[in-house]
Order: C-alpha cells, then sequence, then structure tokens
C-alpha cells in the first residue's frame, strides 16, 4: 500500500522496499513514486503507456552505480556483485546494463515512519569483501522534501561509485517543449559534452539556460554538462503556463550532470561522488522545492 507524506500543499507518494517496483536497477529505499502540489502532479513515469510489470523508474527513483555496480568488474561470470539499495544481483555476462532483468537476492530493509518523515535502512550481505549500510530520511518540508542519505563502508575493500535521482518530471502533466526552461547555477559547455542526442535540433542551449523551441517527439540526452568541471548541484525547472518552478539542490558539489527527456517527462541529474574506505561514513542531501512564480 503507497506511503503518504502530506500537508497542505504536498503530497508525497512512496512505496516502501517490498511494494510494487522490485527490479534489478533503483534503489529500493527511495521509490518516491509521485509528487503532487496544490493538486497538480509534478512527476511522471519513464514510460507514458503504463508500466504494468513494475520494472521502470517514476517520480524521483533513486540509483548507485549507473555505470558499474559495486564490485561487478572483478565478479566473475555466474558469481554476485552488490547494487546498492537493491541487494546482489547475479553476474550473467561481461558487459553490465542497466536495464537488464537481473536475478536478486534483497539486501535487508528496516522502515520507520512518522508524521512527515520515512527512514529506511538497508543492510547489505558481505560479498567478495564488499558489505555496506545505507540509511535514508526522506523528510516532508513546508514547500517541498528533503532526502538525506548515509552510506556506511562495512567491508574489508573501499566502497568507489556514485548515486543520481533520476527525477521524472512533467508539470501537471503539460508535455516537454516552450513552456519549460531548465536552469542551472553554472556555465553550460556543450563543446565538452561527452554524448549529445538531439534527433529534432528543439533543444537549444544559452550560457546556463536550457530551452525548448517546440514540443518534443524524440528522447533527447546530454552527459557532462558542466565539462567536468565541479560545480554547485542545483537545477531549477520553470514551465511558465502553470507558473511554477521546481527545484533541486545538493549540499555538494558535482562533476557529473546529466540530462535525459523525452515527450513527457524530462530528467536533470546531478551525481554524488562516492570514495569510501573501510569503517568510514559519507552523508549528503538533496533538498526539493516548489515555488510559484508571478
Amino acid at each position: 500500500m503507497p506511503q503518504l507524506l502530506k500537508n497542505n500543499q504536498l503530497t508525497l507518494q512512496l512505496d516502501l522496499p517490498s511494494e510494487n517496483y522490485c527490479f534489478s536497477r533503483f534503489d529500493w529505499t527511495g521509490k518516491i513514486t509521485a509528487l503532487k502540489y496544490k493538486g497538480l502532479f509534478i512527476t511522471g513515469s519513464e514510460n507514458n503507456e503504463g508500466d504494468p510489470e513494475n520494472l521502470l523508474g517514476k517520480g524521483f527513483y533513486n540509483e548507485f552505480g549507473i555505470e558499474s555496480p559495486l564490485g561487478f568488474s572483478e565478479t566473475p561470470i555466474g558469481g554476485w556483485f552488490h547494487k546498492i539499495g537493491v541487494g546482489l544481483l547475479k553476474k550473467e555476462e561481461a558487459l553490465y546494463q542497466p536495464g537488464k532483468k537481473y536475478q536478486i537476492k534483497p539486501a535487508i530493509f528496516k522502515v520507520n515512519q512518522t508524521a512527515n518523515r520515512i527512514f529506511i535502512r538497508c543492510t547489505s550481505e558481505s560479498m567478495n569483501g564488499y558489505s555496506y549500510v545505507l540509511e535514508k530520511n526522506i523528510v516532508l518540508l513546508e514547500n517541498g522534501f528533503r532526502i538525506d542519505y548515509k552510506l556506511q563502508n562495512t567491508g574489508t575493500k573501499k566502497i568507489v561509485t556514485d548515486e543520481y535521482v533520476h527525477n521524472f518530471m512533467a508539470i501537471d502533466k503539460d508535455p516537454i517543449g516552450n513552456n519549460y526552461s531548465l536552469e542551472f547555477p553554472f556555465q553550460l559547455q556543450p563543446t565538452h559534452f561527452i554524448e549529445t542526442v538531439n534527433p529534432e535540433q528543439k533543444v537549444q542551449f544559452g550560457d546556463s539556460k536550457i530551452t525548448f523551441t517546440d514540443t518534443i517527439d524524440e528522447t533527447f540526452f546530454f552527459s557532462n554538462l558542466s565539462g567536468d568541471k565541479r560545480v554547485r548541484a542545483q537545477w531549477e525547472l520553470k514551465n511558465r503556463k502553470k507558473k511554477l518552478i521546481i527545484r533541486e539542490t545538493g549540499n555538494f558539489k558535482t562533476n557529473k550532470v546529466n540530462l535525459w527527456g523525452t515527450k513527457h517527462v524530462m530528467s536533470p541529474e546531478l551525481f554524488f561522488s562516492i570514495d569510501l574506505t573501510t569503517n568510514t561514513s559519507v552523508a549528503w542531501s538533496r533538498k526539493f522545492e516548489l515555488l510559484e512564480t508571478k
């Protein structure tokens, strides 16, 4: 049954670790499926046609190690590797594929809920020298919410990975197009993008702002928006038709910022880098705010 955190303006809907989405990609402690502001949906889903098997992303799903999960490269074919926030996945081939359906041995999850927050702890098995404890507080605020993370390395090997939130957003289900603009607190570096997918040439880049010349029909993607420079972790998505802004701010700097989108949702992604020696931990947070414009 979906869990709700609510106040006079906001409704945040979450699924607990054992509910609905139990696929091998996104973090099971972070299944924020939907956000509504004054009755308007702020988020959507990866697939606009629905997801009856609960295999795809939605809302504010997050992920650890999209390119190479913890211990994957050194795990032999047939062995098990960690996907942080999920459990152990069985390695079946040499190349990791985020969208592949892997066999899963789930981690151990503990949940505690109060009126305005949900706390989830994920404790892993020990495998190939790696183990960890992930703790997450999802806290409802007056005009948004905050996600507080803590990752502890309880194994004998160093944990090197990253984490991001996919942010499947469309304000009041408005299709992605010229009602939207996306702004960053740093200069965009198109000549240093690692990957550029802009088949319709409808995505336009200014100094720090991205705009759209028309409604999007084809999927777009851009990586390394800051040109690998360490920058303030923030983006601000504005919809001029609905006179509404949603902003994400991390309490960290990032040198990896990506943008993915399609006709019905877009996803600016701020990556947090993790490098943990044994018996150490790291904490970080992300705050999401809703603001009205004139």
